[in-house]
């Protein structure tokens, strides 16, 4: 089923005029990891989140932002597993009358290693924040990876 986007949020990343993509970084992987404190990495998470359109984010519905250093693949999955964001949860689209009822928060986590480790500049590492926690969000309104492909926030 199509779904629709909510007022407010964008349909065409702005900057560079590629594809920007959650899973890769904008430019070649940098030889060296950008080096950012934990405090600095969690005040790009908060301008991405503040950078929200208000409409947008009023529309969130119980939904929690975390950040931890890396992604612990799960038991089943392929140990080189690289996130840099995951979303968990019962997107919008999804729920029903009865999901209110006592429902854990959804959560949307950024982790913070793979993101310094495709970073080489200060402004790679708010770029690919502000690009996953855009695309994290998505799924929380029920835009699956396939369509936030064709729109450039895969």
């Amino acid at each position: 089923m199509p779904v629709s986007l909510p007022p407010g949020l964008p349909i065409i990343p702005e900057g560079p005029s590629e594809p920007l993509h959650a899973a890769a970084p904008a430019h070649p992987f940098p030889t060296q990891a950008f080096n950012m404190s934990p405090d600095e990495f969690e005040a790009a998470v908060r301008d991405a989140l503040d950078s929200i359109p208000g409409k947008l984010a009023q529309a969130m519905d119980n939904v929690a932002v975390f950040i931890e250093d890396d992604y612990v693949p799960r038991p089943g999955e392929d140990p080189d597993t690289v996130l840099l964001g995951l979303y968990e949860g019962v997107p919008l689209t999804e729920r029903d009358s009865w999901w209110d009822a006592g429902s854990l928060p959804d959560r949307i986590t950024i982790f913070r290693e793979p993101i310094l480790e495709i970073s080489g500049s200060r402004e790679d590492v708010i770029h690919e924040v502000a690009v996953t926690v855009v695309h994290e969000i998505a799924h929380h309104f029920g835009i699956d990876d396939a369509r936030l492909h064709e729109l450039g926030w895969g």
